[in-house]
């Protein structure tokens, strides 16, 4: 399955002034698919370390974290020689020794021939930056996400379709109407099934959610574990409540995360770390309001308002038990959690683009979903469930602020008009 990460690491590979990388990124999103893909197609060999699977491999970064120490010792693990710019070397799971990571640091500065990738999940929880230094500066880091609407898409061999969205994206040119409906089509799947590779696979190859519903409770289950493993244990139940907690907010006609609701009484000062553990990790992510419309926008925001939002919606289906059906057919039933379901998706989209997404409200309740700083310009997203698009509380914001333009993301068919952007919802990747 093509992921868009290899042009990244193809870019990483012939740059002269390339560091150690450190993909990280949640668990299960395919880091060590990519990379071992990578390196098979880029490379003689690839010399593969991981740290869960070989406990003792620790031991060697024990006792001297040197290149010049720990590449004949490799090697000899490996059972192969470990090349200048011929080999990969990848260490898997680095988040389980931390000296692993500092030895990084050396391999910058004495060793910058040789290519070093290393993956780990949840790396900003569980490594203890109090005992060790991090090496900042002689890495350069890499955040995985979750497959976006593009990649599903091609995973199920859409390309044509792909290329044709992305022309009228473009030219604000409506898409015939077979393919816009088949798209919006294949985006209600894309809800169902998520972007966690093994599911993607698991429904190119069967269509069968039923198999792809057990797997995506299989990551939820190893999700639930690493709350225990990497957590304090007072923390590990503050955890797990906030993170089940996130799915019912969702539902609420505002979005807006309130600690009260986790528990009666509950409070910032009682939860904010679990949230804050949730980020780390790469499960949950946190959108900030705005005061202010100005850049840079992260000046502006309000740390007491926020909403949070999962990081693949396949896992939302799954933790909310949702029927596939039920969401193909965006049935009634559904109605109070459309409006949170959708704002996740597209804030998705956002993030795996790169985009640091913002809300906005106005004094008297108009909201703006998201503002994102587009090719240096502030821009507004409305998003819709449907195709009733009347949007007052973008017109509100467009008479204060005066942006270049806005995005209208909703199932409508592309257009411009009135200084807005028409975007169907399957076209959020195109942003």
């Amino acid at each position: 399955m093509y992921r868009k990460i290899m042009a990244y690491l193809e870019a990483w590979k012939e740059n002269g002034r390339r560091k150690p990388l450190i993909l990280q990124g949640a668990r299960q999103v395919g880091k060590t698919y990519s990379i071992l893909e990578f390196g098979r197609t880029h490379y003689e060999n690839v010399a593969y370390f991981n740290f869960e699977t070989n406990p003792k491999l620790s031991k060697t970064f024990d006792e001297n974290i040197s290149p010049d120490y720990l590449l004949p010792i490799l090697s000899h693990i490996a059972g192969q020689t470990i090349v200048k710019e011929k080999t990969l070397v990848v260490f898997d799971e680095v988040q389980l020794c931390e000296r692993a990571l500092t030895s990084l640091k050396y391999f910058c500065e004495d060793a910058p021939d040789y290519h070093v990738i290393v993956a780990g999940s949840l790396l900003g929880v569980a490594v203890n930056r109090a005992k060790f230094s991090f090496p900042v500066g002689k890495v350069d880091m890499k955040t995985l996400y979750p497959m976006d609407m593009e990649e599903f898409m091609l995973a199920l061999g859409k390309e044509d379709l792909v290329d044709q969205i992305k022309k009228s994206f473009q030219a604000d040119a409506p898409m015939p109407s077979a393919l816009h409906d088949a798209a919006m089509l294949l985006y209600r799947q894309y809800l169902v099934v998520g972007g966690m590779p093994e599911c993607v696979m698991q429904f190119a190859q069967t269509k069968d959610h039923i198999l792809v519903r057990h797997t995506q409770e299989t990551i939820l289950a190893s999700y639930l574990n690493d709350m225990s493993k990497y957590n304090t244990l007072n923390e590990i139940k503050k955890t797990r409540l906030a993170y089940d907690n996130i799915t019912v907010q969702l539902s609420k006609k505002n979005t807006r995360f309130q600690y009260k609701l986790i528990k009666k009484g509950g409070r910032a000062s009682e939860f904010e770390n679990a949230i804050e553990w949730l980020c780390l990790s790469g499960i949950v992510s946190r959108v900030f309001r705005v005061e202010q419309v100005k850049k840079p926008l992260e000046n502006y925001r309000d740390i007491d308002a926020f909403k949070v939002y999962v990081s693949d919606l396949g896992l939302l289906a799954a933790k909310k038990d949702l029927a596939a059906n039920d969401v193909l057919y965006m049935v009634e039933e559904l109605n109070d959690f459309k409006g949170g379901l959708v704002e996740n998706y597209v804030n998705v989209q956002l993030v795996i683009n790169g985009y640091q997404t913002y809300y906005w409200e106005s004094e008297r309740g108009a909201e703006i979903d998201f503002i994102i700083q587009r090719e240096g310009k502030l821009i507004p997203i409305e998003v819709k469930s449907a195709d009733n698009t009347k949007a007052k509380s973008l017109k509100v914001y467009m008479d204060a602020y005066k942006p270049d333009y806005a995005i209208k993301l909703s199932a409508k068919n592309f257009g411009f008009q009135d200084g807005k952007k028409t975007v169907p919802l399957y076209a959020a990747f195109c942003i």
